[in-house]
């Protein structure tokens, strides 16, 4: 009974994790925060289904469906679909028409449905295609390169290719580092010291809007619902 997640990192630039789940019993989980947007593929009883999940920016409550088996593509910051703007997907989805069990519609063509395994040879024809682009500034930045722009310039090519600032995504990955550690059994004292809290309420305030969690909670064995993909980094 739940929400079963399995897990991969990729070795392209573009993906920042492949996932797959299946939900047994389940008609909830809470959905965290993420910094990353998703192409996100699932079945229920024999019908299949396709959206783009844009970036979140709260932890929100979010419907499961029952007895369904999902797939999804995490991708990298800075990738980005042009025909489908990340920042008008921040907090929302977008639902992909014409889906089938083998094919789906995007961006004028029709494409086979991929795979937990071959996600990596998907992704290449979308950027062969010209679907998916990549900011090289953002990718620069984010592995602490200074890259000659203005401030202004930098803060505007990464809402462009997120959807989100530079401080909104720093704060939601640490979240997340934070509940991974907590559940891990770190006292809450050294989580604060090791990822620069100032104090006990800010990182109860962080844990609260991100992960929809307090320290307590992270630290039940037996929730009362499942978290969305947590992972470490």
């Amino acid at each position: 009974m739940g929400l079963e997640v399995e897990s991969r990192p990729s070795d392209s630039p573009y993906i920042e994790r492949v996932w797959r789940s299946r939900s047994h019993g389940v008609s909830q989980m809470m959905s965290l925060a993420a910094s990353h947007w998703d192409l996100v593929f699932w079945e229920q009883a024999g019908q299949v289904s396709v959206a783009v999940q844009g970036p979140a920016s709260y932890a929100s409550p979010a419907p499961v469906p029952d007895e369904a088996v999902f797939f999804g593509i995490s991708f990298s910051l800075g990738s980005s679909m042009p025909h489908l703007p990340v920042h008008g997907l921040v907090d929302g989805s977008a639902g992909i028409p014409d889906v089938t069990r083998r094919s789906f519609w995007l961006k004028g063509s029709n494409w086979h449905v991929p795979d937990y395994d071959n996600a990596e040879l998907f992704v290449r024809r979308l950027v062969r295609e010209s679907v998916l682009g990549h900011d090289p500034i953002v990718a620069d930045v984010l592995r602490g390169a200074s890259p000659e722009v203005s401030e202004r310039t930098l803060q505007r090519r990464f809402l462009a290719a997120t959807g989100l600032t530079r401080g909104a995504i720093r704060q939601i990955d640490r979240a997340r580092q934070a509940a991974i550690l907590i559940q891990e059994g770190v006292p809450s004292q050294e989580v604060i010291h090791r990822l620069g809290y100032f104090d006990q309420p800010h990182l109860a305030r962080s844990l609260t809007r991100f992960v929809g969690r307090t320290a307590t909670q992270l630290s039940d064995p037996r929730p009362p619902e499942p978290l969305s993909l947590l992972y470490k980094t």
